[in-house]
C-alpha cells in the first residue's frame, strides 16, 4: 500500500472471532491477536518473552469467513492498516485505542495444515463487495480478489 500504513502480524487468537451485524446487515468480525516476542538477554543469557495483545477488525464477507474459519488459539497472519479509534467516556475522559483494520487474514501454516475452499461471492458480480461503512477507511476495498 502506498500510504505507508501497512502492518503484518503473526500471532494466536485469544478467543474465537466475534461476529456481529450492523443494523443494515453489514458483517463485522473482531478478534484479539496475541503477538509474542522472545529474545535472549545478552547480559544474563536468559530468555525473555513479551506479549502484545492487538485488536483486529474486518468487514463484509471476509468477516464472515474469518468467523467460520478461525478459532481460539489459531496461529494467524494478518495484514492491514493501523487505525486509531477515539471516544469520550460518560465522565468526559478522552480515550483512544489502536487496532488493525484487516486487509488480508489467514491461518499460518508453519505448524499446522489447512484445507482451502474458494468461497462463492454474494451477488456473483463485480463490485458487490460491501466493504466497511463510510469513514472506516478511505482506501478500503480498492483491491478485488480474483
Amino acid at each position: 500500500m502506498a500510504n505507508g500504513n501497512t502492518v503484518v502480524l503473526v500471532g494466536n487468537l485469544t478467543d474465537d472471532p466475534e461476529l456481529r451485524f450492523t443494523s443494515s446487515g453489514q458483517a463485522l468480525a473482531k478478534f484479539t491477536l496475541a503477538v509474542n516476542r522472545r529474545w535472549q538477554n545478552r547480559s544474563t543469557n536468559e530468555w525473555q518473552e513479551d506479549t502484545s495483545f492487538i485488536r483486529c477488525t474486518c468487514w463484509g464477507e471476509q468477516a464472515e469467513r474469518i468467523a467460520e474459519s478461525l478459532q481460539k488459539g489459531a496461529r494467524t497472519i494478518v495484514t492491514g492498516r493501523l487505525q486509531e479509534n477515539k471516544w469520550e467516556t460518560k465522565e468526559g475522559e478522552k480515550r483512544s485505542t489502536i487496532e488493525i483494520s484487516i486487509d488480508e487474514c489467514g491461518p499460518s501454516l508453519r505448524w499446522a495444515t489447512a484445507s482451502v475452499t474458494k468461497a462463492q461471492r454474494k451477488g456473483g458480480g463485480d463490485g458487490d463487495w460491501a466493504g466497511p461503512p463510510p469513514g472506516a477507511g478511505d482506501d478500503a476495498g480498492d483491491d478485488e480478489p480474483f
